[in-house]
């Protein structure tokens, strides 16, 4: 029973496969194409061609900008202030951990 429900799985799975019409081999020559496939071939470059002049300029993203704020921005521009130094003397009465 086991063997029967195994092979009409097989089957079931390999149908999609051998619905395939022709795969081209390597060094094979692809079909010509008709006159009607190339002119759609030309309609769809074109179309693509326009779809791209339709999309408008982009600005700049700033993917961490929601994170910083707006005002963290004009901040980074001024440079920033040296530290104050602090005194290399080791205080008297501290302890070390």
């Amino acid at each position: 029973m086991r063997k029967i429900a195994i092979a009409a799985m097989f089957a079931v799975i390999s149908v999609p496969a051998l619905a395939q019409d022709h795969v081209q081999m390597y060094g094979e020559e692809p079909k010509e194409k008709t006159a009607a496939q190339k002119a759609d071939d030309v309609r769809a470059e074109r179309a693509y061609q326009r779809s791209l002049n339709n999309v408008p300029q982009q600005k700049a993203v700033d993917p961490w900008g929601a994170a910083r704020g707006d005002d963290a921005s004009k901040k980074s521009a001024i440079p920033a202030k040296p530290a104050v130094k602090h005194s290399s003397k080791a205080k008297s009465g501290s302890t070390a951990n």
